[in-house]
């Protein structure tokens, strides 16, 4: 009886001593699984996926590798060399980037995305960091000398951007005049294939675009009716860790120069 009652005692002992092993082992397990990357939670911000639409150089394009480049990747790595964080760049298109932020797909949205009172009904966004106004690109030669122009033309125009609102502020909302493409220089292209008679567009990309492509023969042209726009950097509406931990970054190279570096512009 006595053998018997030891080796109960032995096989209770043996059974409790694997029970408080696994619950250790669950616990570092716990430990080492968290706070490492992740916007939600309370994590320790450590990366970010940002959503681009990179047909837009200067800010956003590819590269021949296949890399995204541009002011603004350029312009995040500043960032996170500043505050810890890697940023991993997707080329997800325009209108995408708007629905993959709202979704959660995700964190944020990098595509020289101006400020407007509209989007920030649904969206947040950082302090500026740039400051861009319109341009209107038409063909050498072209009658157009300004906005007041194209109040009867076809406009080409990047949809939902401020220049379709320039567009539809001037010809109205509904106006069949309007060619509204997926991106920039989709609705240049038809300038040049005199489809449109002229496009509307933000000032640093239109003048990149003339630049890249002198084969082509565009102008651009300046109007005192466009006002000036800001860049920022857009999250969901509501996440505010993501925000505060980009505005950080974002005040520490205007700070230390970094940023006017980038872009050739003061902003405060």
């Amino acid at each position: 009886m006595k053998k018997i009652k030891f080796l109960s005692m032995f096989m209770i002992f043996a059974a409790v001593s694997i029970i408080l092993a696994a619950c250790g082992t669950s616990g570092s397990e716990s430990e080492t699984s968290s706070g490492s990357t992740g916007s939600e939670g309370g994590d320790e911000i450590t990366k970010l996926v940002v959503g681009t639409e990179a047909t837009y150089a200067p800010f956003e394009y590819m590269d021949d590798k296949g890399n995204v480049v541009g002011l603004d990747v350029d312009i995040l790595n500043a960032i996170g060399n500043e505050i810890g964080v890697e940023f991993e760049v997707r080329n997800v298109g325009w209108e995408p980037v708007f629905q993959q932020v709202t979704n959660g797909e995700i964190d944020m949205g990098a595509s020289a995305i101006t400020i407007t009172d509209e989007r920030k009904e649904t969206y947040d966004f950082t302090d500026p960091y740039y400051e861009a106004t319109q341009l209107i690109i038409v063909k050498e030669g072209s009658d157009i000398k300004s906005l007041a122009d194209l109040a009867d033309k076809k406009v080409a125009v990047q949809i939902n951007t401020t220049g379709h609102m320039a567009a539809q502020d001037l010809q109205g909302q509904t106006s069949t005049n309007i060619m509204a493409y997926e991106n920039l220089p989709i609705a240049i292209q038809e300038v040049v294939n005199g489809t449109a008679e002229a496009a509307i567009g933000d000032n640093a990309v239109v003048l990149q675009y003339i630049k890249n492509n002198p084969e082509q023969k565009l102008v651009s042209i300046e109007d005192d009716s466009f006002e000036s726009e800001y860049y920022g950097f857009m999250v969901k509406k509501g996440n505010t860790e993501v925000l505060d931990k980009l505005n950080e970054g974002l005040q520490k190279i205007k700070d230390n120069g970094k940023l006017a570096e980038i872009t050739g512009q003061e902003i405060e």
